[in-house]
């Protein structure tokens, strides 16, 4: 099945047919097109079960909406329309809609492509969908609106699930935190996390790009394979035993440690190739839950996109099959390369100002609080102040406001400021005796019986010189 559609390209109105590929052939953009970044679009489960559902209900609209894509061989990548895909593959198809660019489109045309295809641009216009579509379910249909503008509301729920509404928040803290409105210490965002305490687990990691670019580099450099092969099924709402996994693939990827055991047996029976993220510190037990994978121990600190570290290492089948463990210099330093990146970029980075002693900020009396420095400021002697007057002309503020103090107030300041120093001093000192004493290794001695083992595998040593 095919019809043919316009794109315009330089100015230039292309006839593109659109087709309909094995869903086999198809992958999101995790970054495989070399100078284009991986998909920067995300979605939740419940968004993602919304456009399953809108799928099968108007399957035409997949039809007139074809995936838009890159064809590197045999493969397509999609630029546009990876969350159609995500939706796709939930509702088991096996055939999707297709349209490609030219093989010849510049990178920074595809990226151009893959934003555009993300953006929205315009509005609703909220009276007439309250006077002329309320009959129609628009929760259901990933239609977001506020009725309050428009009068009532109709009955269709447009509510938001609690999870949407945590990862709402989360990224417009994350948004007024890039522009430098607020910091991390503000009493807004501090309540936020207490009221949801988010979650900071392995099982909800997601790769930043530029650590998984340099393990796919790395994978792709040491055992000569096209990333245009490689497939990525652990996803938010994915479940990698119903994923495609084409002949040839090799899934390179960041499973849920928590199930890490059970994944390994299933693509050892299933003789599937894997280079997967693992924890360091069970690396070895995990590694021993197939019967081919060799473990690549490493020192790798990732902090994910939801800030939890995980000191990370790797396990393969790649390897050749008498090698059960082995150090791995070279993915260390790529890696290592990537997260270095990737922490510049984390988050932007507030200044630091320094202010004078007359000037008091909320985070400075908080670090008294935790080390036991009593302090206190009377309202006579203080006076709020948002910005100095020495700022105004570069634009700047006090971060979170100020208060400015009396000479008094500046004197006691001074004297718990020589107590804060002495006091930081001890806390250093102190955690760096108890990280020496955490560091004495206990000696364990060897057994009879484990000398006996060393003796059985000299031997086999010997017997396959």
């Amino acid at each position: 099945m095919r019809h043919d559609e316009l794109v315009h390209y330089e100015g230039q109105a292309i006839q593109t047919p659109t087709v309909w590929v094995s869903i086999d052939k198809v992958r999101p953009n995790t970054g495989q097109i070399q100078g284009l970044p991986a998909n920067p679009r995300q979605w939740t489960d419940h968004e993602l079960k919304q456009l399953a559902k809108s799928l099968k209900e108007t399957p035409e609209l997949f039809e007139l909406r074809p995936l838009i894509c890159y064809q590197c061989d045999e493969v397509f990548v999609v630029l546009g329309g990876n969350f159609r895909l995500a939706g796709a593959k939930y509702n088991k198809m096996r055939f999707v809609p297709v349209v490609t660019v030219p093989s010849d489109t510049p990178v920074e045309k595809l990226k151009e492509i893959v934003l555009k295809d993300n953006s929205s641009f315009g509005s609703w216009d909220l009276s007439l969908l309250r006077k002329d579509w309320s009959e129609f379910d628009f929760g259901d249909w990933g239609i977001n609106v506020t009725w309050d503008t428009a009068g009532p509301a109709p009955d269709a729920s447009v509510s938001e699930t609690p999870q949407e509404e945590i990862e709402r928040m989360q990224r417009e803290f994350k948004e007024r935190m890039a522009r430098g409105e607020i910091s991390e210490e503000d009493e807004e965002y501090q309540e936020f996390l207490e009221k949801f305490k988010l979650k900071k687990t392995t099982d909800d990691c997601y790769t930043p790009a530029p650590v998984y670019d340099a393990v796919a580099r790395y994978v792709e450099q040491q055992y000569g394979l096209d990333r245009a092969n490689f497939v990525r099924p652990f996803y938010p709402g994915g479940d990698y035993r119903n994923e495609s996994y084409p002949e040839g693939c090799v899934v390179v990827d960041n499973p849920p440690f928590s199930i890490l055991a059970e994944i390994l047996r299933f693509y050892d029976s299933k003789g599937i190739k894997f280079f997967l993220f693992a924890p360091t510190l069970t690396l070895f037990s995990s590694s021993s839950s197939a019967r081919t994978c060799t473990a690549l121990p490493c020192t790798l600190t990732v902090i994910y996109e939801n800030g939890a570290s995980v000191n990370t290492s790797f396990l393969t089948n790649l390897e050749p099959r008498s090698i059960r463990f082995r150090s791995a210099p070279k993915l260390q330093a790529m890696v290592q390369e990537g997260i270095d990146e990737f922490t510049k970029t984390l988050k932007k980075q507030l200044p630091k100002y320094s202010y004078p002693p007359y000037i008091i900020t909320s985070s400075w009396v908080g670090i008294l609080s935790r080390l036991g420095i009593e302090f206190c400021v009377p309202v006579a002697e203080s006076e709020g102040i948002s910005v100095l007057d020495s700022q105004k002309a570069a634009g700047k503020a006090i971060y979170g406001k100020g208060y400015i103090v009396s000479d008094r107030v500046k004197a006691e300041r001074e004297k718990a400021e020589r107590e804060k120093a002495e006091r930081e001093k001890a806390e250093r000192e102190k955690a760096e005796r108890e990280k020496a004493e955490r560091e004495k290794a206990e000696r364990w001695e060897l057994s009879e019986r484990e000398l006996q083992i060393i003796e059985r595998l000299n031997k086999q040593h010997h017997e396959n010189e």
